[in-house]
């Protein structure tokens, strides 16, 4: 059986995309080739993979991409995780079955340091919870 292909998008592919395709190859294991990309790319960010680690997996390997490296795969599935990414992408060329969850950014978050981590680790239990409910219906 041919590994479905699965594109995350979000606006800067710096946090929530990146949790979520750390989750969606956690979860889908050898079922699926994730990708993920941004309208901008912002870099992987520092905070994302600390929150990752405490939950036992690694992205700080992970780049962030623009959406245009990717015009020559035909994915399965396409995942916008913010309105801007959805918003700023109306016309992406594909036949993929799209789906739409607006998260919190997580980096636009103020307060304490403790604050902040706080507001990456529900982020982070929502986006795993999505992609974990994902994996079992659509895979």
């Amino acid at each position: 059986m041919e590994k479905k292909k699965i594109l995350v998008l979000c606006t800067g592919n710096s946090c929530r995309s990146q949790i979520a395709e750390g989750y969606l190859r956690h979860f889908a294991k050898d079922k699926a080739e994730i990708y993920s990309a941004g309208v901008e790319t912002h870099g992987v960010n520092p905070k994302a993979i600390a929150t990752m680690l405490e939950d036992g997996i690694d992205i700080s390997n992970h780049t962030s991409n623009n959406i245009d490296e990717y015009n020559n795969i035909v994915f399965d599935y396409v995942l916008t995780v913010c309105d801007n990414a959805k918003e700023r992408c109306p016309f992406f060329p594909t036949k993929a079955k799209k789906f739409h969850h607006n998260f919190p950014d997580p980096a636009k978050a103020t307060g304490t340091e403790e604050e902040v981590n706080e507001q990456f680790r529900n982020v982070r239990k929502l986006i795993k919870e999505y992609c974990e409910q994902f994996v079992s219906e659509q895979l």
